[in-house]
């Protein structure tokens, strides 16, 4: 996540324009910086705070789900960012975003293990 996020705000900042949305009303940069700052943020929550990790986890899966949606614009609008040149390179990458959020949530703890509904 710290990785990811420091890369936003250096290398690849270009390369995460291309995932927010035409449509989205604010500039695609500041965007891109803000998310950055983010996962920056998130990242080190997650390595430092250990006592919180549920919390953390809970709030990494809940900014994964928040971005999606500039994944499904890069499909359906067919920006070019990361290797993702094709429809079909596109496409399998819209599958990695649900397992980033169960990846968090598994890291925050969920599903408990051995409670009962």
């Amino acid at each position: 996540m710290s990785f990811a996020g420091v890369s936003h705000l250096t290398f690849a900042r270009k390369d995460f324009q291309a995932q927010v949305p035409d449509w989205f009303p604010m500039d695609k940069d500041v965007v891109v910086l803000a998310s950055g700052v983010v996962e920056v943020a998130l990242g080190a929550a997650m390595l430092t705070l250990p006592q919180r990790r549920a919390a953390v986890g809970v709030a990494l899966a809940a900014f994964y789900a928040a971005i999606f949606p500039g994944n499904i614009s890069q499909y359906a609008e067919r920006h070019d960012a990361f290797g993702l040149d094709t429809d079909t390179k596109r496409l399998v990458r819209l599958f990695g975003q649900p397992a980033l959020i169960a990846a968090a949530l598994s890291a925050a703890g969920f599903p408990r293990r051995g409670s009962r509904r």
